[in-house]
């Protein structure tokens, strides 16, 4: 065993026991707590509704361990056994290593690597979430979102990738500025693109009807200054019974889009407050915001890659043979493969400023529509609706919780806590 092959093992036990302690933290509070509605919920979650929302996390979290421990067993035959230099070579022996197939071995490999993993995502869809009735999907639509999916991805990163193996061969030494460069002007290129023509591909987003919400709607928009040009429904449920609305793109290209199903759950006063928190992340520049993390992040990333192109040791640490000094896609396969290893513990971070940027988005909206009690409605059914988890353990909510948790979140509303504080 290399010497990098023993700090690959050492990092995967880390993450995996890291992954396991948090979910058996997590699982047991929610097991402890499944008896008793936290105090803060009580006034609206009834017993029943706690207990079967307790049974979902716990489903979920048990899942959860199964496929941690599955990936970890994967990624440890695929890397120790020499499997990966393996697959390569073969996909190189038979396209070559040309720009365009390099990235194309890059893409078959990943392809040959996400297989074992469908029958898990199968049993997710169609097991869990059928159990607990979130599930609205069909085995076909469900084999026709891979099938597209798939292409989808070939269409895009192909050409990304064929240009990145490209600008290797015209700038060795700098190629991987040039690679940022190409990188981030994509990120921002889909950021556009992605709502307006890669969303349609899988569900309808059709301009809310004419009527009272719509009205309501828009002059929300316009006391806020968001001008919108419209606002999509987008047809969720023909997949899941799950509910949200999110922000894409900016600029003038700038659109929100609300689920049907959260159209369905919720009143005009509340679908007010969630517009209101959305118009929020775009007025106080959190987009904007993320796209410069992400462009720190992705310079540092691609920085880290030129210095280990400059040598053969890192391949040749993980089995690739000299044959493949001079090409990048192994480096790129295996900088994605491993790169989770180290953004696990790094996920924290990135997880408080999104919380951050939730309860500024809340305060605004309060501000907005000159009260808390729609938006303090609009999450209480919200959370009812999707069973949301009202235990989770802190430690776990700050790894794998995007969003404040409940209780947190409502408080800060309700009591008019200053994101900041």
């Amino acid at each position: 065993m290399t010497p990098l092959l023993l700090l690959f093992t050492i990092l995967l036990c880390l993450k995996v026991l890291g992954d396991l302690t948090l979910d058996f933290l997590n699982l047991r509070l929610v097991r402890e707590q499944r008896n008793a509605v936290p105090e803060p919920l009580a006034d609206f979650v009834d017993l029943e509704t706690h207990q079967r929302s307790a049974d979902y996390t716990l489903a979920k979290g048990r899942f959860g361990m199964l496929e941690s421990l599955f990936s970890a067993v994967l990624l440890a035959v695929v890397v120790l056994s020499g499997f990966l230099p393996w697959l390569f070579a073969v996909f190189t022996d038979l396209l070559g290593t040309g720009v365009w197939a390099q990235g194309f071995s890059l893409i078959l490999v990943f392809f040959v690597l996400s297989l074992p993993g469908l029958p898990l995502d199968w049993w997710s869809t169609f097991r869990i979430e059928e159990r607990f009735g979130f599930n609205k999907s069909t085995f076909r639509l469900w084999v026709s979102d891979k099938l597209k999916g798939g292409l989808v991805s070939i269409v895009l990163l192909l050409p990304l990738l064929a240009l990145l193996v490209a600008l290797v061969q015209w700038f060795p030494a700098t190629w991987w500025a040039w690679g940022f460069v190409a990188f981030f002007g994509f990120q921002l290129v889909m950021t556009v693109l992605y709502p307006m023509y890669i969303m349609p591909l899988f569900n309808k987003l059709e301009p809310m009807e004419d009527g009272s919400l719509k009205d309501r709607l828009f002059d929300l928009a316009d006391k806020t200054g968001f001008q919108a040009k419209t606002i999509l429904v987008m047809d969720g449920s023909k997949r899941s019974g799950h509910s949200n609305a999110f922000f894409a793109g900016f600029g003038r290209f700038r659109r929100i889009v609300l689920f049907d199903t959260l159209i369905e759950q919720l009143d005009e006063a509340e679908l007010e407050a969630v517009l209101a928190h959305e118009i929020g992340h775009y007025k106080l520049g959190h987009i904007p915001k993320m796209l410069i993390i992400s462009a720190l992040s992705s310079f540092g990333i691609f920085a880290l890659l030129g210095w280990l192109s400059a040598g053969d040791w890192f391949l040749r640490g993980f089995g690739f043979g000299p044959e493949t000094a001079e090409l990048i896609a192994p480096l790129l396969l295996l900088f994605m493969l491993l790169s989770g290893l180290v953004g696990f513990w790094l996920s924290p971070l990135m997880n408080a400023r999104s919380r951050k940027h939730e309860y500024e988005a809340d305060a605004f909206a309060r501000e907005a529509i000159k009260g808390s009690g729609p938006m303090v409605g609009a999450l209480r059914k919200l959370h009812k609706e999707n069973l949301g988890n009202s235990t989770p353990h802190p430690l776990y909510s700050a790894f794998h919780y995007s969003h404040p948790a409940m209780v947190e979140r409502l408080g800060a509303l309700e009591n008019e806590v200053s994101p900041h504080a």
